[in-house]
Formats: C-alpha cells, structure tokens, sequence
C-alpha cells in the first residue's frame, strides 16, 4: 500500500540500503547523487563492499548483518526518515535483517509497550535479482526472501528479466508483455511497479506505472517515453533511477509526476554522459547533466 506523504520536508531525508560501487556509478555512491540531483538528503547503510569498476565485479565482502543492524538504527534512532531506496541485499540472511528493522520500527509493536511509531517511509524497491544478461545474482532462497520483502513496497523497479522472474514468466519482447508482467507483480504485492522498457528495442524508450487493482478496478497506467539514446555509459541507470522516484515522492510528487520528473533527468543524464571519462567499460550516467549545463 503507498505510504502517505502528509507534509513533505523542503529537503527530505532518504535512506538508501545498497552494495557500493568504487567508481561511482551504481550501488549508494549512485543513489546518493540520485537523491541530491533532485534536492534530497541522502543518507546510506551498506549492505555489501564491492570491488567492482565499470568494467565488472572483482570480489564482495559482506560484513556481519548485525553490524548492517547498528547502522540502520543509528539512522532511524535518530534522524526522521522521508523515504527508503533499497537495492542490493544479496543473502537471505540480509533480507531477513532488513525486513526485521523494518517491521519493528514502523510496523510492530514500540519498544518497551509506549510511545507511537513515526510514519512509515516511502518505500522503494529496485530489486537486484537478475543482471541485465540475464544471469541469476541471488541464490533460490534469498530469491524468495526478496519475493516476500516486496509486500512492504510502495514501488518496485525491476529490469525486464527481474519482471519476468517476479511474474513467473519469461522475458517480456514487447511492452504489452511488460504491462501484463507489471500487473501480475502489482497485484501479488499491492503496489506499483514501474515496468522499464530500456532493454526492449524501438527508437522510443516507454516506461509504464502499473497499480494494482481494487475492487476489481485497475487505475489507468501512466506511460512516459523519451527517444533513445545511445551511449555505453548505462552504469547504474536503474540505481540511480529508483533513488530518484524515491526522493521524488517524498517531496510530495505523484508517482506519475516523479515518473515524467525523473524520465527527462535521465534522458539528459544518459545524453551528457560521454561528458565524463570514467573508466574503459561501461561508464556512469552524468547525474547532474542539468546542473553542469
């Protein structure tokens, strides 16, 4: 179910839960200039060292997930958290950490029996699941623990076979497949999904908001599209774009709204990326294309 935005900070504190890229690109280092491109705080809890560069990933170190537990709470004891960007969790044992933090902090019962929870925070899941190749980066029991986690969503953000796999299927060939996959996941999970439509081919990108049904009812789906463009520098796209709809509708924008905010950032991001000269595989968008110009 979406979680309410009441009275929007001016500048919102976003929490993003991830893996880290040295180079920039993806994982927090990506969601944090994400959320600061559209006026954010950002805030950040490891879930994983990575040594990766834009030319692949060379080793992870997963540290204690209770450690990953300390840094949680020291953020929420302290600080009024506006929205939640989750991306990598990796093990079911992380997965299991996290939801549990979730739960007893903005859904079950107050520590010591008094007080009131604070509001839950937008939550926004990008689900790292499946590489773009298609290649499974979770094992079958911390797949199904993600699965499980994804009822706590306002908003889900997989890549084509991430949906196809959410939606018990195969990889979706055309953007009708991938509203119908987008509206099987919805539904299983009460909340948006936005369906990406970057790896299908055309001169047009299309991205489409789904929502769930009630009562029988599904509300109209919300499609934006942008012409393609072509650039290898797509490191960290779907990062950096669930930080950005996560931040977004802290601030207090519709889903439809942050969706066409964040589809014309992005588009100029992916234009203005061969600006930089960031490593020899596939570089970083440039997250603050707009301000540089």
């Amino acid at each position: 179910m979406d979680s309410a935005v009441q009275t929007p900070r001016t500048i919102p504190n976003v929490l993003s839960i991830a893996g880290t890229d040295p180079t920039g690109g993806a994982g927090i280092q990506a969601d944090l200039k994400s959320i600061a491109a559209h006026r954010g705080y950002g805030m950040c809890a490891v879930t994983a060292l990575v040594a990766q560069n834009t030319q692949g990933v060379r080793s992870i170190h997963v540290p204690p997930t209770s450690f990953l537990r300390e840094q949680l709470e020291a953020v929420s004891d302290d600080v009024a958290v506006d929205a939640v960007k989750i991306g990598m969790l990796g093990t079911a044992e992380i997965i299991a950490e996290v939801a549990a933090w979730w739960d007893e902090t903005y859904r079950g019962p107050v520590a010591g029996g008094a007080g009131v929870h604070a509001a839950a925070p937008v939550l926004v899941v990008d689900p790292v699941m499946v590489a773009t190749s298609g290649d499974r980066l979770l094992e079958p029991e911390a797949e199904e623990s993600l699965i499980e986690f994804l009822h706590r969503a306002d908003l889900i953000t997989p890549n084509v076979p991430e949906l196809a796999l959410l939606a018990a299927g195969e990889p979706a060939g055309s953007p009708e497949e991938l509203i119908g996959q987008a509206e099987t996941v919805a539904d299983a999970h009460g909340a948006a999904v936005l369906a990406k439509g970057g790896h299908l081919g055309g001169d047009q990108v299309i991205d489409t908001l789904v929502f769930p049904a009630a009562e029988g009812k599904r509300p109209a789906a919300h499609q934006v599209s942008a012409p393609r463009v072509e650039t290898t520098s797509t490191h960290g796209t779907g990062c950096s774009v669930s930080a950005a709809m996560a931040t977004l509708r802290a601030r207090g924008c519709s889903w439809e709204q942050a969706l066409e905010n964040v589809k014309e950032w992005m588009t100029q991001a992916l234009g203005g990326a061969d600006a930089l000269d960031v490593g020899r595989g596939h570089g970083p968008v440039h997250h603050f294309a707009q301000l540089y110009r």
